[in-house]
């Protein structure tokens, strides 16, 4: 978590559907040590090339994992009991806000409603005939 502290703005913001909203570094190292903690192998790689354009950086990402850790409730639509083993895979768009060599913002459009189908956090609606 060292290089949060390098990285990150005192009171970086971090926002993505998935998860309430985190500002500062202490908020949001909580949030990074629950959310490993709960799905021990999580992962995310970039799907294409970084795009930089004055302050802005925005990255094309997968990513994914299966809870089998602790119970984990900072998804905004209720929570995973102990050790599910529920997987995860979705992508999504990270967009940074880079000031004075600090991420001053990190804004998620990620694609919550495969992961929460999938997590069964959320069930898809029938087709109507």
């Amino acid at each position: 978590m060292q290089l949060l502290d390098e990285i990150a703005a005192p009171d970086m913001l971090s926002k993505y559907s998935l998860h309430y909203p985190c500002r500062g570094r202490e908020p949001i190292k909580a949030f990074i040590t629950d959310f490993r903690a709960a799905f021990p192998d999580l992962n995310f790689w970039c799907t294409a090339n970084l795009i930089a354009e004055g302050d802005y950086v925005v990255g094309q990402w997968e990513g994914g994992g299966t809870h089998t850790g602790p119970e984990f409730s900072d998804f905004t639509v209720g929570g995973l009991p102990t050790a599910t083993g529920r997987k995860m895979h979705f992508s999504g768009t990270s967009v940074l806000k880079v000031v004075n060599g600090q991420i001053l913002e990190e804004i998620g459009y990620d694609d919550g409603v495969t992961a929460l189908t999938q997590l069964s956090l959320i069930t898809p609606e029938q087709k109507i005939s």
